[in-house]
């Protein structure tokens, strides 16, 4: 890593238009991240503690919380104590470290819904074998697989990334994003590499999307056939299709925008594309789910009477 790179600080020019209402932003914000904190962590203990709901759909809901409170660790501190700071500065370690969790966190919450479809896929349309396939081995190499792929490839992005020369030290967002570090290097040719590796992420993770679809194919056409099989798909396929829905509308308005984005858009507007998957998706989901899963909603509300 260059010298000059390890004793640079960044400047995240995202919050200047947000400082004359901080306070309501701080609170509101504060607020937004302690109910993120709150149903996911609801959520996880639920699973945990209770046996009952020691079964593969619960146990990756679990780790898509897990996901949920990872990603948002990255930003919302961080957010917070630039609302309280006169400078919103950041190291350039700092600044690699919370890029490298949030896309994490970001690819993260794919892998973790394409291992989901498959659980539904074998739950509905091929029930017979779902315990003979859906093994504890084969649960936690879908566990592992939706936490070591998501941070390998981001590593790598995060590590190419980090041998750039920069020229400059200003990033206009809220937080540090990977593609705006990578922005500021002082020629085009040590970033080729990182659009390469960039290219080749989104089609890994256009895969999972092809699969997602494949399996809800296949398990809309089953569910056709019977009614049990309509009722399993409403309590535990509907959840699933609208985070996969939720996450995919805001993740890609990010990227559309960060990529192709007008300059133009208020400076508050292009903050919230750019931050809304960190706000939208942990809290939504956990809601979805506890609301809509009738043996994990039973035991929330039983743990709440006590």
């Amino acid at each position: 890593m260059d010298n000059v790179s390890m004793g640079l600080v960044f400047t995240l020019s995202g919050l200047n238009e947000t400082m004359n209402h901080r306070v309501i932003v701080f609170s509101l914000t504060l607020l937004w991240y302690c109910i993120i904190l709150f149903v996911n962590v609801s959520v996880i203990i639920t699973i945990i503690t209770d046996e009952n709901l020691h079964e593969p759909m619960y146990i990756l809901l679990c780790n898509f919380c897990i996901n949920g409170l990872y990603g948002t660790t990255g930003f919302y501190p961080k957010f917070l104590s630039d609302l309280l700071s006169s400078s919103h500065v950041i190291s350039y370690a700092g600044c690699l470290i919370q890029a490298f969790v949030v896309y994490s966190f970001a690819l993260g919450d794919i892998s973790i819904l394409t291992a989901m479809a498959y659980d539904r896929y074998l739950a509905i349309c091929r029930p017979l074998q779902y315990h003979s396939v859906m093994t504890k081995k084969r649960l936690c190499e879908l566990v592992l697989f939706s936490w070591i792929m998501p941070l390998f490839i981001f590593s790598i992005n995060i590590l190419l990334t980090s041998r750039l020369k920069l020229c400059g030290s200003n990033i206009q967002r809220l937080m540090c994003i990977n593609w705006m570090i990578v922005k500021l290097a002082c020629s085009n040719t040590g970033t080729a590499s990182n659009s390469v590796i960039a290219y080749l992420s989104m089609c890994i993770y256009l895969c999972h999307c092809v699969f997602i679809t494949w399996s809800y194919v296949h398990l809309m056409k089953t569910c056709v056939q019977s009614k049990e099989d309509r009722a399993k798909f409403m309590q535990t396929c509907v959840p699933h299709l609208i985070s996969l829905v939720t996450f995919l509308v805001t993740i890609v308005f990010h990227f559309m925008h960060m990529r192709f984005g007008s300059k133009d858009l208020p400076q508050i507007l292009q903050d919230f594309i750019a931050v809304e998957f960190l706000l939208i998706p942990p809290i939504m989901n956990p809601l979805i789910y506890g609301f809509k899963l009738t043996k994990l909603r039973n035991r929330i509300l039983a743990l709440e009477s006590k």
